[in-house]
């Protein structure tokens, strides 16, 4: 043995660590919140809201507003009880520290406190705390008002009283750890979709959100307030509005089965792609569970049965399946459920096996009903449901088109396509590049060895309009497939896609920077969205970002992405001299020779791209199908409130 060599360190008992309080939320963030980007942390407010709203279902809390703050905090204020602030009997100091400091503790894990709860991990406002650089939180409680104030979690001073009240709330400003977070900037929008989300999820709360950050045209700070009334009933229709409706009124359920309370609202309207959401004690489960798979059976079981007997069914020569009962349908489903069980603290499915008979008996006793009271309706549900079978039969056929190798080819790969030559999918990435021209530079840029080029002729087919098997049909939509070796059908679900064979871990769209090559690459993304959204979820789609400008002086070249790095570049390139600089604008990726296209878009430390992720899954379903859809009038209101946002060359 070289003696030179160094000992490698021991495994002993000093090896283990043992992280003490929120250090262990500092040390692994993601385990608590996700991830460290931006889901996690708009992640923080909705822990924060979570608690307010947790006050509102125990019916304490009406109001419940959120501020983003001038230096990018944020402020959660309600009208709650207030957090107790006595002293806690077993940890000898106030409970309101204990609450803000201590994980797993709080009222939600005491039945009597709390009936229902979202954060019932325990981990919320703590967790919070351990990932603020800055938190403060002041108590409205017993006529008095109460703070304190905390560092990346740990006090200041004592909780302290400062001051008399005849309300009762609390109020948390709480600034994001830089040193966590990759970016500490909060996007409105986001927050605006998930407290709209709550106020229809919670009839009779009223949420607000101000951005503190912006004005209007009349010099207020932008806010946005949200009511609802009647809920669900609400929610579905504000999802539907972008379509048209074969239903005159929402089919709604409300009942309780087996002390689980169970709320169901439902329409079916004209298009051929399904919608369904699911929330547990507000909280969505983006992944399903047994409450969905509660609805399904309900749904398709009682529409089954209702058809069969109608004798509606009488001439179709095929079977019906589930998917069938569900294609054109928007429906969101809410349970409580007083001991949910997640898999961990995202909460993205539901696991109590208990709730699938509950909701299913729920949605078949109450779908029963409305069937026999409402004859016409039923009969176009039973209607649209045939359409919908026979559109999969001729979908299955082009599909199964789609998904054989060709007798010509060995491979069955599209003859567009430059694959490359290594074959582990976590190393390959796939450029789907706009146009034959861009992609003939794209092959001679890239790299061989990991880089698949895939050109696409022109716009794709806008599959929010067209029906299945006109989407198997699509020539581009065909290649794609192929060329991503991926399949529809899965032995969990026929419909869901099959990732078995994915020969790519990085799908890049690639279009020009011009209005043109955005509406291509929102084509592609419904399409992604509509029939592929599993490799959305999975994080292998991206958007690649080639630059705008290329700016020149003499023999110094720089690339930008923005008017503003394009300014700043002109002036350094000139500083004190009136030296001419040459600024060419990039319209087209084919603008670009393959060395300036590998340089700035592929060159994998060079480039950027953009992951595409879906954060709010009813809020992207809603965007795509009114930008998408049939319906003008709420696409003409969308361009016109964004029209300011747009970057058009004239």
């Amino acid at each position: 043995m070289d003696p030179n060599s160094q000992t490698p360190p021991q495994y002993s008992a000093g090896s283990i660590q043992v992280l003490e309080g929120l250090e262990a939320v500092r040390k692994r963030p993601a385990m608590y919140i996700g991830d460290i980007g931006q889901k996690g942390l708009h992640h923080l407010v909705y822990e924060v809201v979570d608690n307010s709203i947790d006050e509102a279902l125990a019916g304490h809390c009406s109001h419940i507003d959120c501020f983003i703050n001038e230096n990018n905090s944020i402020t959660v204020s309600d009208n709650g009880r207030g957090i107790p602030t006595g002293i806690h009997e077993k940890e000898g100091r106030s409970a309101l520290e204990v609450v803000m400091t201590v994980l797993h503790a709080g009222g939600k894990f005491d039945k009597g406190s709390y009936k229902v709860s979202g954060g019932l991990h325990g981990v919320g406002v703590s967790c919070v705390n351990a990932l603020s650089s800055n938190l403060r939180v002041e108590v409205h409680r017993d006529g008095k008002i109460f703070e304190q104030e905390y560092k990346i979690g740990v006090p200041k001073y004592d909780v302290r009283e400062i001051g008399s009240t005849d309300k009762t709330g609390t109020f948390v400003t709480f600034q994001p750890d830089a040193s966590i977070f990759e970016d500490i900037v909060y996007r409105y929008d986001v927050l605006v979709a998930r407290l709209r989300e709550l106020a229809y999820l919670n009839k009779g709360v009223h949420l607000s959100i101000t951005d503190k950050r912006r004005k209007d045209e009349n010099g207020e700070f932008v806010k946005e307030s949200f009511y609802s009334e009647r809920g669900l009933k609400e929610f579905v229709e504000f999802l539907d509005s972008t379509r048209d409706s074969i239903l005159s009124d929402v089919i709604y359920i409300d009942g309780e089965k087996d002390g689980i309370p169970v709320e169901v609202a439902m329409v079916y309207n004209t298009s051929y792609t399904e919608n369904v959401f699911s929330y547990v004690n507000n909280i969505n489960t983006h992944e399903g569970g047994t409450h969905l798979s509660g609805f399904k059976r309900g749904l398709t079981r009682t529409l089954k049965k209702y058809a069969d007997d109608s004798g509606l069914l009488k001439k179709v020569k095929f079977e019906i399946s589930g998917d069938d009962f569900r294609e054109g349908l928007t429906a969101i489903i809410s349970v409580k459920v007083m001991e949910p069980q997640f898999e961990g603290q995202t909460k993205t499915k539901l696991g109590n096996k208990e709730v699938t008979t509950a909701v299913s008996q729920s949605v078949s006793d109450m779908l029963t009903f409305y069937l026999e009271e409402n004859p016409e309706q039923a009969k176009k549900i039973v209607q649209k449901v045939i359409l919908a079978a026979t559109a999969r039969n001729a979908a299955a056929k082009a599909r199964e088109l789609v998904q054989r190798k060709t007798v010509m080819s060995s491979t069955g790969l599209p003859g567009k396509l430059s694959d490359c030559s290594e074959t582990n999918p976590e190393l390959c990435e796939i450029f789907l590049v706009e146009g034959d021209s861009a992609g003939g530079t794209a092959k001679q840029g890239r790299d061989r060895a990991f880089q698949a080029i895939l050109p696409l002729r022109g716009k794709i087919l806008n599959v929010e309009k067209a029906m299945p098997y006109r989407v198997f049909e699509n020539e581009e939509i065909k290649n794609m497939f192929t060329a991503l070796g991926v399949s529809v059908g899965t032995e969990d679900d026929d419909r869901a896609l099959n990732l078995d064979k994915l020969r790519y871990h990085k799908i890049v769209v690639m279009c020009d920077a011009d209005v043109d090559g955005s509406h291509i690459a929102t084509l592609i993304l419904t399409f992604f969205f509509r029939y592929m959204k599993e490799l959305v979820e999975s994080g292998y789609v991206y958007i690649a970002t080639p630059p705008l400008y290329l700016v020149k002086r003499g023999t110094t070249q720089r690339y930008c992405w923005t008017d503003q790095e394009r300014d700043n570049v002109v002036k350094e390139l000139k500083g004190s001299k009136d030296s001419k600089v040459n600024i060419q604008r990039y319209k087209g990726l084919g603008e670009m020779n393959a060395s300036q296209l590998w340089d700035t878009t592929m060159h994998p430390d060079q480039r950027t791209l953009r992951q595409v992720t879906i954060q709010n899954a009813a809020e992207a379903d809603r965007v795509f199908s009114m930008l998408m859809g049939d319906d003008v009038p709420p696409r003409r209101a969308f361009i016109e409130e964004n029209a300011k946002y747009a970057k058009i060359d004239v």
